[in-house]
């Protein structure tokens, strides 16, 4: 099993940037792909960005080009740079890691606590 510990949520004004962390207890450079996921009350999980073994990197469209995520294999850490933070950003951020895939080709699907991150006008 894989622990993930996400870290660096807090309170920030309209405009401004927040680096999350999050450190994994097993290595990354074997994983599937890494990845930052957002959740609102109300609302289902969404995919904010991801990054494969490959380097290859995918964000959703509301954080396209504010948004960085990058990783650190030799550190274990996976990291979200996020710039020109709306109020609509505001929502718990979740790391998770996939690794491998079970017999029907599904990953193994592993996810932090959270961190929450709130954005003032």
């Amino acid at each position: 099993q894989v622990q993930l510990v996400e870290s660096g949520g807090g309170l920030v004004q309209a405009g401004g940037s927040l680096r999350l962390s999050c450190a994994a207890s097993a290595s990354i450079g074997s994983s599937r792909a890494m990845g930052w996921y957002r959740q609102t009350p109300g609302k289902q999980r969404e995919l904010v960005a991801t990054i494969n073994s490959g380097g290859s990197t995918n964000y959703a469209d509301s954080v396209k080009g504010r948004f960085t995520i990058s990783r650190d294999n030799a550190k274990k850490m996976v990291y979200l740079q996020m710039n020109s933070l709306k109020v609509e950003d505001t929502a718990v951020y979740y790391c998770n890691a996939q690794y491998g895939s079970d017999y029907y080709g599904r990953p193994y699907d592993y996810w932090g606590q959270g961190t929450q991150v709130t954005v003032s006008s």
